[in-house]
């Protein structure tokens, strides 16, 4: 069967999105209720931090396995295991009595959830061409930021009107049948195509390809200057945001503003409709000005700025500026798809899936940090104004953000003629 001139490749890439927008949406989701965990488990800001940061722990250590992994062994098993964990994480996460129980559901959501974005790169890259995948990539990145945006005023409005536990319940019912769909889309008619499509004599056993250490690989990957910028590029646009909307914007909005829940999830909102705009006007503007790294330099200038605007209006900038700065951050997290763009510009097509888990790696590592430490820092200054106690965690953002625009700076353009060709005929 020729994949990339199947019908059949749009389906694959509709199930592939739906689960990558149920799966994200649970990233930030625990941020909604992070006040009503701490006064139904009677636990402290540092646990809340913990809760959220043994998530993308996980996510951020397993990336570069699962790239390696997925690379050698094919993207579809790891893709319908990774949306079951999700699924039946999100599940006990819902019926958890105890904050143990709650930290293990949310590392089994946190394995699950690392599977995804590297081997749905890969299974969209074996169904189409390479014309319609830069494409496709964009509109997966989008996905991405509706998925977040189901976990603002939707999800939100849904705590509202039956409690937190069953809309984590049915999440995680629906995911279970998402990895149910999955395995027929992606393993079970496949094959059957396969053998309608099969010769009857065509018997020939394909040659063993000779396949590099993984030792090697990870040597030449971590020695490698534009790797690492790369992962600095992502540590200060996407963990700074992720981070943040996933555990302190909505308590930051209600305790600082005197927002209501549903109106503080209104200004997350705001951040991801700039996450949306980001991907697709960024990948445009570069594509215009022939380059990538002078539109990504200026989207984490703004992004530092964004973050240090907190700490010149002492935690607190007046309303309509809180706006602008939600947009800018989210905006920041969109055009971070110009990370992956790099990527595929810089690095052989057969490298591509582990630095693009190490880049990744890179976004989560700061995502883990940020939540705990901010929880320490409100927890240290927990008798103050609540304004002053965030004054001093908006420093963490914006030290990850400077060494995002380090990343930037850090940046080699390189001809992409070579990968492109090679990519386009693998």
């Amino acid at each position: 069967m020729d994949k990339k001139n199947s019908k059949y490749r749009w389906i694959v890439f509709a199930s592939v999105l739906l689960t990558y927008f149920m799966i994200v949406s649970q990233r930030t989701a625990p941020g909604l209720i992070t006040d009503q965990l701490m006064k139904d488990f009677q636990v402290t800001a540092s646990t809340i931090g913990l809760l959220t940061s043994i998530q993308f722990f996980a996510y951020a250590g397993l990336q570069v396995p699962v790239g390696i992994l997925s690379d050698r062994f094919g993207p579809n098993v790891f893709l319908i295991i990774g949306t079951f964990l999700t699924g039946i994480g999100t599940l006990l996460y819902s019926i958890a009595p105890n904050e143990t129980l709650l930290l293990l559901a949310r590392l089994i959501v946190g394995t699950g959830d690392a599977t995804i974005w590297v081997n749905l790169v890969l299974i969209l890259s074996q169904w189409f061409k390479g014309n319609e995948f830069v494409k496709l990539l964009g509109m997966a990145g989008m996905t991405g930021s509706l998925g977040f945006l189901m976990a603002t005023v939707p999800f939100s409005m849904w705590i509202a009107w039956t409690g937190w536990r069953p809309p984590f319940f049915t999440t995680g019912i629906v995911l279970c049948l998402c990895g149910i769909l999955l395995y027929f889309v992606l393993v079970k008619n496949p094959r059957k195509m396969e053998k309608l499509h099969q010769p009857a004599n065509s018997q020939a056993a394909k040659p063993i390809q000779k396949r590099e250490k993984t030792g090697v690989i990870l040597k030449r990957v971590f020695s490698n200057r534009q790797a690492w910028a790369t992962f600095l590029c992502h540590y200060g646009t996407v963990g700074t945001y992720v981070g943040f909307i996933g555990s302190w914007a909505v308590p930051y909005g209600m305790h600082v503003f005197d927002m209501t829940r549903s109106g503080a999830s209104q200004f997350v909102m705001i951040g991801l409709f700039g996450a949306m705009i980001g991907a697709p006007l960024t990948s445009w503007i570069s594509s215009r000005l022939g380059t990538i790294k002078k539109p990504y330099i200026f989207v984490h200038i703004i992004v530092f700025l964004s973050w240090s605007a907190f700490l010149l209006f002492n935690g607190k900038p007046p309303y309509f500026m809180l706006i602008a700065l939600y947009f800018l951050i989210g905006y920041g997290n969109g055009a971070s798809a110009l990370t992956f763009a790099v990527v595929r510009k810089s690095f052989d097509v057969k490298e591509v899936g582990v630095v693009s888990g190490f880049a990744n790696m890179g976004g989560f590592i700061s995502a883990v940090l940020l939540p705990s430490a901010f929880g320490k820092v409100l927890d240290h200054f927990h008798g103050a104004e609540a304004s002053v106690g965030y004054f001093y965690g908006f420093m963490i953002p914006a030290l990850f953000a400077l060494m995002g625009l380090i990343g930037g700076l850090l940046i080699k353009e390189k001809s992409s003629e070579v990968t492109q060709s090679k990519e386009i005929t693998a």
